[in-house]
């Protein structure tokens, strides 16, 4: 997430509080802590509440948290035709290029210091293989600067995957991702975080206070895409609803290598 666990998880529903006096959980950084409010958001509250994003889709497959839908809106296509995103040389491709001539697996991060994305990251490329054995490319993409794309290629796992920024996070706007605070911090992403510290697995505390981060990307969710071959050709669409949503990896490997 693009700030620490703070009073606000503990403020849900399913008061955390009871869940981390039981699970030790240490942020290793120099100025932030558990129970530390971070005034940095506060003055964009009020409209962060209310970007939620409210669009409907067609059910793809059952089973999964967020929302999958087998195409895509005529608008949608046509809005991604003028999208472009930026390889770690800082080459500017139209994203459709990633899956016009290639069936694709394309996750799209929270942003690039996310705790989270971190995850998604490793439960993709721990299934490069197949992938591989079925000439899917595994992609993924986030909203931020290039430099904060080569950094976080630098500091995980994803072997063999591609890596893309988005640093006006137009293709995001373009697959009406959902964002606020409301699908940021909420109980079951709470949870998720506190077993992946206990995993081993770290924010990128830099990432995440860079103003890009802070200003537009921390409060933005990804999903995951299936594409290819052919320009508009999206066969599986995944939407998180909330930080963390990530889908079955079966779901994902039935759309892209069955």
């Amino acid at each position: 997430m693009a700030c620490s666990l703070s009073a606000t998880l503990v403020s849900n529903s399913l008061h955390l509080n009871r869940i981390t006096s039981h699970c030790c959980l240490h942020l290793h950084h120099p100025t932030l802590s558990l129970h530390q409010n971070l005034p940095i958001y506060s003055k964009n509250l009020p409209k962060l509440l209310t970007t939620q994003n409210h669009a409907t889709t067609t059910p793809f497959a059952s089973g999964t948290a967020g929302v999958e839908s087998p195409v895509l809106s005529d608008d949608t296509t046509s809005s991604l035709d003028s999208v472009k995103v930026f390889d770690l040389e800082g080459n500017g491709i139209p994203i459709s290029d990633l899956w016009k001539d290639r069936k694709a697996v394309v996750a799209f991060a929270r942003h690039f210091g996310c705790v989270l994305c971190r995850k998604r990251a490793d439960y993709l490329a721990s299934k490069k293989d197949i992938m591989d054995a079925s000439g899917v490319a595994l992609v993924l993409i986030g909203p931020g600067s290039i430099d904060q794309a080569k950094s976080f290629a630098e500091k995980t796992k994803f072997q063999g995957g591609e890596i893309y920024a988005d640093p006006t996070h137009s293709s995001y706007e373009a697959l009406q991702f959902v964002s606020g605070v409301l699908t940021t911090f909420t109980p079951n992403a709470g949870l998720k975080i506190i077993q992946l510290y206990r995993e081993g697995y770290r924010q990128d505390w830099k990432l995440s206070f860079e103003k890009d981060t802070v200003t537009r990307g921390g409060w933005k969710q990804g999903g995951i895409i299936v594409a290819g071959p052919g320009k508009n050709n999206i066969s599986y669409l995944h939407k998180d609803k909330e930080a963390g949503d990530d889908p079955e990896i079966e779901d994902i490997l039935k759309a892209c290598c069955s």
